[in-house]
């Protein structure tokens, strides 16, 4: 397998064996997320309640993600993931045995969607700063779209598979599909032995996060980074925030219909995630993401003038695209700009910046959509992306290929 070949990083049985885990973790995600979504439709008219449910998986991502950060820096960055995996597992089978019983209420259902998002919080700069753990560092930007690869694909059949469950038996199936789906990354880690790290210059949290602040204060190309992702994470939202009632008050379609367009999702995510790598090479990440923001906002005006289910689906697939286009280009322009000892915190000043905009986004979509109606709040976001592409490019350009990079190795 050539070196610079997208899939170059499964020559490694680390990678695999993680990459393959964190697939079924994250379809069983999917299924869970699609199976609370609906409900929350069943369980209250109100479009904001129905936005907080993706808001109340981010928020903990904004709120927790920086002292996340520090822990994924400062101690085991495997332990880190099983604490966070084993709490979400927990966390979910409870919500499993109230679906069970017809216990879940609109405030609970956003209670344990917040408890599987602070288990996402703490998770996420621990597993994206262990890719380096995976992988040689000339495979890194693969193995970083391939991690995305694998969402999006989960994204793909997930909420498929989430929507013909909820048309079998309601979420109370779903819900259990995935408190199970955590056992094999659960497994995994347990077997995994990464080399100790070091604790050199190691210093108490709030120093610690201190010092990754002034870091991404003083680097103009981070700050740009950090600026682009929460841009982007306010205006797509309105896609995440949305969709359920796109397709119960537009469309009029039911449980499964709902699969079938988040799946559209993922499809657009996965296939657009196998050409961006080199897109993002040949004409640099200010195209990459630029197109991204393109992408998102046409597929928001298309939402809010659908009408029937073909309409919706293509709506789906291009937000799909999009999104993947500007996580995976995010993601990688701040991994190879952090320095090594302080990633772990670099990354959750990313993900508490871009899930903080997704976070407000929610709530902005959904009191916009009950205040104006559904189609001008898509509407508002499509345009807050159109302006925010035109304006950020002259004021806060992506970094150019091998601006401020860290280290050695590729550059992109």
């Amino acid at each position: 397998m050539a070196a610079d070949s997208t899939f170059a990083p499964f020559r490694w049985p680390l990678f695999r064996a993680l990459w393959t885990a964190n697939l079924v973790s994250a379809v069983g995600s999917m299924v869970q997320s699609t199976a609370a979504a609906w409900l929350m439709t069943d369980l209250t008219d109100s479009h904001l309640l129905v936005a907080l449910v993706q808001a109340s998986v981010v928020i903990p991502m904004l709120f927790f993600g920086m002292f996340a950060g520090a822990l994924a820096d400062h101690y085991d960055r495997r332990t880190v993931m099983l604490v966070a995996n084993a709490g979400m597992a927990a966390v979910s089978a409870l919500l499993s045995a109230l679906a069970w019983f017809d216990a879940v209420a609109p405030w609970s259902l956003l209670l344990f969607t917040m408890l599987i998002g602070s288990g996402f919080a703490l998770n996420g700069p621990a597993w994206q700063a262990s890719v380096r753990m995976q992988v040689p560092r000339e495979d890194l930007p693969q193995a970083i779209s391939l991690n995305s690869i694998a969402f999006n694909m989960a994204r793909s059949v997930g909420p498929a598979i989430g929507g013909l469950l909820l048309s079998l038996s309601g979420p109370k199936l779903a819900f259990t599909v995935n408190a199970l789906s955590y056992i094999l990354m659960i497994l995994v880690l347990l077997r995994w032995r990464p080399p100790p790290r070091g604790t050199a210059g190691r210093r108490a949290i709030l120093p610690a996060i201190g010092a990754a602040l002034r870091f991404c204060a003083s680097s103009s190309p981070v700050r740009r980074v950090l600026l682009r992702g929460f841009a982007f994470g306010v205006g797509a939202m309105g896609y995440q925030a949305l969709i359920p009632l796109v397709l119960r008050d537009q469309v009029g379609g039911g449980e499964f219909e709902f699969g079938l367009v988040l799946g559209a999702f993922g499809i657009g995510s996965v296939v657009t995630a196998l050409w961006i790598a080199p897109f993002r090479r040949r004409f640099g990440p200010e195209a990459a993401v630029s197109l991204a923001m393109l992408c998102s906002a046409v597929a928001l005006c298309v939402l809010a003038l659908s009408s029937s289910l073909p309409q919706a689906i293509a709506g789906s697939a291009l937000a799909g695209a999009g999104q993947v286009i500007a996580m995976t280009s995010l993601n990688v322009s701040m991994q190879l700009r952090s320095p090594e000892e302080i990633l772990g915190r670099c990354l959750s000043i990313f993900q508490a910046l871009s899930f903080g905009g997704f976070a407000i986004g929610s709530w902005i979509w959904g009191a916009l959509a009950d205040a104006a109606g559904l189609p001008p709040a898509l509407l508002v976001a499509s345009a807050w992306l159109a302006i925010a592409m035109v304006t950020l490019r002259m004021f806060a350009p992506m970094p150019r290929i091998g601006e401020g990079t860290v280290g050695s190795g590729p550059k992109t």
